[in-house]
């Protein structure tokens, strides 16, 4: 693809400079990709509305053309002329969890290009809590297309530095406005199937939508591999998240599972290999061997969520030619962190 001149700028989140802001906003009226900061990850965005303009994402990105995206908006009104109708359960997730890191699935209306959902006719759509997301979308005015700001398949980022060592020259402009704060994705919800169901585990957890809903189904594809899946959300069918190195998963007790991963580097590093390991607070100092880099506190999972994709970056700047993780528990946020996890790790996982 041709190269691009990407300009870069900082934006301090609690002081908007909205000249800047114009400068991206005009870049996505004209057909152009401007990367920026949500509370979950930096996206790439474009305009929603826009075929040529949604086809540069796939193309900077290397992404799949039947890996739907997520269409962003920066008012609750704005979803109307983008679906058929705004169920009553819909609205009342909005209400509760708009802005913030939640995805709804719903009926596309005509003004959706099929490219966006990947030839399905629904549309995922969230509003982000981000100052700088909702301050973009407004300046554009228009609803922006925006996957995460990254090489398909890698990592997620969650600083600037990570969509500038993905994306420089392939994209328009990268707008700085520090880390991010949840670290992972949003959390997907499809309603049309009676009971609400979590496509994709994020920020808002099942345990808060629950405070809503009676049940809440979890999709069985986030936990199995499926190729043949039609994926009604990003980040179901394809491999995500991928350090350089191979990673493997060590999940059961906690005792048993530092145990476990003292033995494995042993054996790796008796061949050769230089081995990461990725720890937490609790029992970084268990580990003797190894590039241990603490991820967060057992206690205090959204420290995990926060760092995972920063720490599988920082492995890949290492170098080490593979990643031995801790598993944590599935409570709350920790199904989303798993999730990531085990699709980083290609499902390999040892249950001990």
């Amino acid at each position: 693809m041709e190269t691009k001149v990407t300009r870069v700028f900082d934006i301090d989140p609690n002081s908007i400079d909205f000249d800047k802001i114009k400068i991206g906003g005009d870049i996505l009226k004209n057909g152009g990709t401007v990367a920026f900061p949500t509370e979950t990850v930096y996206g790439l965005g474009a305009n929603a509305l826009d075929e040529g303009a949604i086809s540069k994402i796939f193309e900077a990105k290397g992404r799949p053309q039947d890996n739907p995206l997520i269409v962003h908006i920066s008012d609750i009104e704005e979803i109307y002329p983008l679906v058929r109708e705004v169920p009553v359960e819909a609205r009342r997730l909005m209400d509760k969890f708009w802005p913030g890191p939640l995805t709804i699935i719903f009926e596309k209306s005509q003004k959706i290009p099929l490219k966006i959902t990947g030839g399905l006719n629904t549309v995922a759509i969230r509003m982000p809590s981000h100052s700088i997301a909702r301050a973009l979308i407004k300046s554009a005015d228009m609803p922006i297309a925006a996957p995460s700001a990254n090489t398909s398949g890698k990592p997620s980022p969650t600083t600037a530095e990570h969509v500038i060592a993905d994306l420089m020259g392939k994209i328009d402009m990268v707008i700085d406005g520090g880390p991010t704060g949840v670290g992972l994705e949003s959390t997907v919800l499809d309603l049309s199937a009676g009971i609400p169901t979590i496509l994709r585990p994020g920020g808002i957890t099942k345990e808060d939508i629950l405070t809503i809903f009676p049940k809440v189904n979890v999709d069985p594809a986030i936990i199995q591999k499926d190729d043949k899946l039609i994926p009604k959300s990003p980040g179901q069918k394809y491999k995500h998240y991928a350090p350089k190195a191979k990673m493997k998963i060590v999940q059961g007790d906690i005792y048993k599972v530092s145990h476990k991963i003292n033995q494995l580097v042993t054996e790796y590093v008796d061949k050769g290999l230089s081995v990461g390991i990725m720890a937490t607070t609790e029992t970084k100092d268990r580990y003797k061997e190894g590039n241990i880099i603490v991820v967060g506190n057992r206690k205090c999972p959204e420290t995990i969520a926060t760092n995972l994709f920063k720490v599988l970056r920082d492995f890949d700047m290492l170098n080490v030619d593979i990643i031995l993780a801790e598993g944590i528990e599935e409570n709350g946020i920790g199904m989303a962190i798993m999730n990531r996890m085990n699709k980083a790790s290609g499902g390999d996982i040892m249950y001990i």
